[in-house]
């Protein structure tokens, strides 16, 4: 929309308060400002909702709106008076409004801080979110106009716009006054109403892609009259796959009494089709799409999975092309997968969806697969078909315009039929976001991710999302910390998935490794030692061990209380002619699953070696997990309720179980129908309590690896379950009003929007406010600078150079320590200065000596996209040259502290290392603490770095800091539910 002619440019139009936005059905709708020009619309949307909803809305009949009514509705200053309106197909489906309001509750102007607000919903779109959506929108929108409260004035008998208020989360109060019940909202968001917020959007985003994956009925748009093209091979491959649903072929093209194709009704639009279509599968050439989704709109499709190639792949041009078509299919409250997709796949038996190209479907199973690449999506289903594993759902999304790992995220998180999610993905649009639907969703089931385009520095061709600047190593790390099991191949994601989906999670590192080859097995011990396992030694049951041999072994390691997995190598055994025999795979794999369904719930994973037809029958084994069952909701969808993940298992083997990192409380929606409870941690999820098909791997590094990330993904499940704190300590002896306003004054009333460093004196101040202390620096331009400053601080000094080529290289001489006394202070002023440069270009200063210990460097920076990060390392080579840094998000807890400092390769240093002393880890702990609540508190400070931070046996000093600030990035994360618009 544009700004209206009247309209003055301190109250343009806010284009940035527009959203696409996802209703708790799965359906989409914009939300935008009300302009002048929806006049029509406002009063065509008021001649639909019935006498009832507008007695509701104005407390008395109130058929039509007049003439001044629709002018006062539609003129708003977008300060003070700001309307709101939900559209789909361009139609007004609701609105709201508010007016700021003075104490005496007539209009007024700022600095007035309280708004009446006033809602209205069409009866036909009730009961879908669209208020709560509104209030989460008006609200955002008050607060950035310098609103504080909301007042409301609601009939009792209104008992659904009560509940929209009452369950926002948002603190408010109650009255009854005169026959109506008055509310006021305090809009400062709370952890109840975030908690909210993203309840709804989980259950929403996963409700949009459920209905893409288990339509009723499936058109595919651009069917081919003759055998061959994309559109006849994804009909041929619904109708193989068996689906439940109805099919229809539609082409434009097709002749007028053409009744069927292939068996299924043929048309040449939507509108010949006499019933709503829920999914159409689109594949026709670019410049038709828009054709087709205008069809797919106006006839009530719910969702659009677009094949079509020649969009942002294609450059900038298809860029635009891209966006539009997004916009398109948006404004009829449809979503998409691609375009340029491969297409999606549901095995459920109620379904038996396969809408891609893939020619044959994979076997029911429980992993969900979703990726960015057709060619990895088709390798990947080949890889797991090879593995004789089956899937739950499949989306390749192509271009991944609309539809993207983070809904599937949502939807895997709910889904009872996935036990593991795997995904391949070249980019992530919003890595905040995904960050913490992993942790989540990895709090109930494995999450295994593969990042392709990790090193380029850019997206891929089609890829329209914000480039994150972080290097891929602090990325991965990220991930490791929201409990993502982060792989290098496609291959070892699906050795991973196979091991997760089908066996129990180690209750610890301890693996224990028997076959009947003893080089194999040295091979797997010494693997086991070099990703960190404890493996026991190796068992040799000799070439001649027959499969019954193998199954007293396994049952006797898995009996065992001294291991937590067993990891069983196997080669042809010798025959009684003495004769290498390939032998019936079936006989060793029904022994060994003999052994594992009868023993300890311990993981079990195979190595084999040309053993014609074991890897196939240990795949074909039938999972014996418990049934994934959980009540269902008053929606007749499966509700989820905290449980433990992997069921009852013997003291010695529990896996680890624990609840999500999230709990909303339960809500309800503006139709008054509750929600479910944002505690939605499915009761079944995630790997098997019991031992089901046991991988086979062709290789002792594959098994190991695999079985490593399973262990690695347990503690992490252990951990989770109870999470970190911020110590409270950091309340009482930090300043924050003083340092918001410090910050205030150091960025001025115009902020270069570049930002600024801050002065030595600046960020000691600073910091200082956060019980950081900074150790003084002293300038030293001459050496009777370098004396003076030497007596103020007292001896032993340190001079040092601080020129930015020179700045912590003391190998290169520029630091000189331990100077006792004025002489040894001349004399190092005169080495430094002939060896270096003049003073002018050094930039020398002198500071008092610390207590000798180990140097470390301590930082926290702000990444648009990933937002905070904190990091850590040892100062010099091992940060600098080795990359020996570890990463954790802010804001960190006292585990996250804990575990950064001990994450670090060089780690062993600050542990009493061949003989030291250890340092002071706890000082450090909350020196890192320190920090990360400065940056989360203050998201003006874009970065700090703390270097040289030497860290004694008691105590440490911070050496030299650096800050800098700049206005705050915005944070998507706490703002209003809305889609990506890339």
């Amino acid at each position: 929309m544009e700004p209206t002619p009247e309209l003055s440019p301190h109250h343009a139009y806010p284009d940035h308060w527009e959203a696409d936005v996802v209703l708790r059905d799965g359906g989409t709708a914009r939300i935008r400002p009300i302009t002048t020009e929806d006049a029509e619309r406002l009063v065509s949307f008021y001649e639909q909702v019935s006498d009832e909803s507008k007695y509701y809305r104005f407390f008395a009949p109130y058929p039509r709106l007049s003439d001044r009514d629709v002018h006062r509705f539609t003129h708003h200053d977008y300060v003070d008076r700001v309307g709101l309106a939900v559209t789909i197909g361009g139609e007004f489906i609701g609105t709201v409004r508010f007016d700021r309001i003075n104490d005496q509750g007539r209009p007024a102007s700022a600095p007035a801080d309280e708004a009446e607000v006033a809602f209205l919903v069409q009866d036909a779109h009730q009961g879908r979110g669209v208020a709560s959506a509104l209030l989460e929108h008006i609200a955002a929108v008050a607060r950035e106009r310098g609103i504080r409260r909301f007042a409301a004035e609601v009939l009792p008998a209104n008992n659904k716009m009560i509940k929209v208020f009452r369950d926002a989360g948002y603190t408010q109060q109650r009255s009854f006054e005169d026959g109506s019940v008055h509310l006021t909202l305090d809009l400062e968001p709370t952890e109840k109403s975030l908690a909210v917020q993203r309840g709804r959007e989980q259950r929403a985003e996963a409700r949009s892609v459920q209905r893409l994956l288990a339509p009723g009925s499936v058109a595919v748009i651009g069917t081919g009259r003759t055998p061959g093209g994309v559109g006849r091979t994804v009909l041929r491959n619904l109708l193989a796959a068996g689906f439940t649903g109805r099919t229809y072929a539609v082409n434009r093209a097709f002749d007028e009494g053409l009744a069927t194709l292939d068996g299924v009704p043929a048309h040449r639009s939507l509108g010949e089709i006499d019933e709503r279509v829920d999914l159409a599968v689109i594949a026709v050439p670019a410049h038709r799409v828009p054709e087709a989704v205008a069809d797919c709109g106006e006839h009530g499709v719910q969702g659009l999975v677009v094949l079509s190639a020649g969009y942002a792949e294609r450059g900038s041009a298809g860029r635009e092309l891209q966006r539009e078509l997004v916009r398109q299919a948006r404004s009829y409250g449809m979503r998409i997968i691609g375009p340029n997709a491969f297409g999606i796949i549901n095995t459920a038996e109620s379904v038996r969806l396969n809408a891609s190209l893939a020619p044959e479907s994979p076997a029911r199973g429980r992993i969900g697969l979703f990726t960015q690449s057709g060619a990895i999506g088709i390798a990947l289903l080949s890889g797991l078909h090879r593995r004789g594993a089956g899937l739950s759902s499949f989306i390749s999304a192509g271009n991944r315009a609309d539809v993207s790992g983070n809904d599937f995220l949502q939807y895997s998180f709910e889904d009872q039929d996935t036990d593991v999610a795997l995904l391949y993905l070249e980019s992530l649009g919003n890595p905040r976001k995904f960050t913490r639907l992993a942790r989540r969703t990895a709090a109930v089931k494995p999450v295994v991710v593969v990042k392709g385009a990790r090193h380029s520095g850019t997206n891929p061709p089609g890829h329209a999302v914000p480039v994150s600047r972080i290097p891929d190593a602090t990325v991965s790390a990220l991930m490791r910390q929201a409990g993502v099991i982060r792989v290098d191949t496609v291959t070892e994601m699906v050795d991973a998935g196979l091991l997760l989906a089908g066996q129990p999670l180690p209750a610890g590192p301890r693996v224990a490794i028997l076959g009947n080859s003893e080089s194999l097995g040295l091979l797997t011990y010494d693997a086991c030692l070099a990703e960190g396992l404890r493996p026991r030694p190796p068992r040799d049951l000799t070439t001649a061990a027959s499969p019954q041999d193998f199954r007293d072994a396994l049952a006797e390691a898995l009996a065992d209380g001294t291991c937590d997995a067993v990891i069983v190598t196997a080669i042809p055994w010798v025959g009684e002619n003495g004769e290498a025999e390939t032998g019936d795979g079936e006989v060793l794999a029904a022994a060994l699953r003999g052994a594992a369904a009868g023993g300890p719930a311990k993981p079990v994973a195979v190595v084999h070696v040309e053993i014609g037809g074991l890897a196939e029958a240990l795949a074909a084994a039938s999972s014996t997990a418990a049934p994934r069952t959980r009540p269902t909701t008053l929606a007749g969808r499966p509700a989820a309720a905290p449980g433990a993940p992997t069921g009852a298992a013997p003291a010695t083997a529990t896996a680890p179980t624990g609840p999500g990192t999230e709990a909303p409380p339960e809500t309800a929606g503006a139709a008054g129908t509750t929600e479910p409870a944002g505690t939605t941690e499915p009761e079944a999820a995630g790997p098997p309590a019991r031992p089901g098909r046991i991988p086979a791997y062709p290789a002792a590094e594959r098994a190991v690896r695999a079985m490593a990330e399973a262990v690695k993904y347990a503690q992490w499940r252990r951990q989770a379950a109870t999470p970190g704190k911020v110590p409270e300590f950091l309340d009482e002896t930090t300043d924050e009003p003083g340092a918001a306003a410090l910050i205030d004054t150091l960025l001025g009333p115009a902020p270069d929007p570049r930002g600024r460093p801050l002065t030595h004196d600046e960020a000691s101040e600073l910091l200082g406010r956060y019980g950081i202390p900074v150790r003084p620096t002293l300038p030293a331009p001459d050496p009777e600078a370098a004396v003076a400053a030497a007596a103020r601080l007292g001896y032993p000094v340190a001079l040092k150079t601080t020129a930015p080529h020179l700045r912590h290289r003391a190998d290169l001489g520029g630091v000189r320590l331990d100077l006792t006394d004025e002489d040894a202070l001349r004399r190092a002023y005169a080495e430094v200065t002939e060896l270096l440069g003049k003073p002018a270009e050094l930039l020398p200063v002198v500071q008092s000596m610390a207590p000798r210990g180990v140097d470390t460097v301590v930082r926290a920076s702000i990444d648009a996209a990933a937002g905070a990060v904190l990091s850590f390392g040892l100062a010099g080579a091992p940060s600098e040259l080795l990359g020996d840094t570890a990463h954790r998000l802010v804001p960190a807890t006292d585990r996250d502290a804990a575990e950064l400092i001990r994450s670090i390769k060089a780690a062993p240093v600050l542990f009493g290392w061949r003989g030291s002393a250890p340092v002071d880890t706890p000082a450090l702990e909350e020196l890192l603490l320190r920090l990360s609540r400065l940056v989360d508190d203050h998201p003006e400070v874009v970065s700090v770095a703390l270097e040289p931070v030497v860290v004694a046996p008691q105590g440490l000093t911070v050496l030299g800091a650096t800050v800098r600030l700049a206005p705050p990035p915005p944070r998507g994360d706490l703002g209003p539910r809305r889609l990506p618009n890339y």
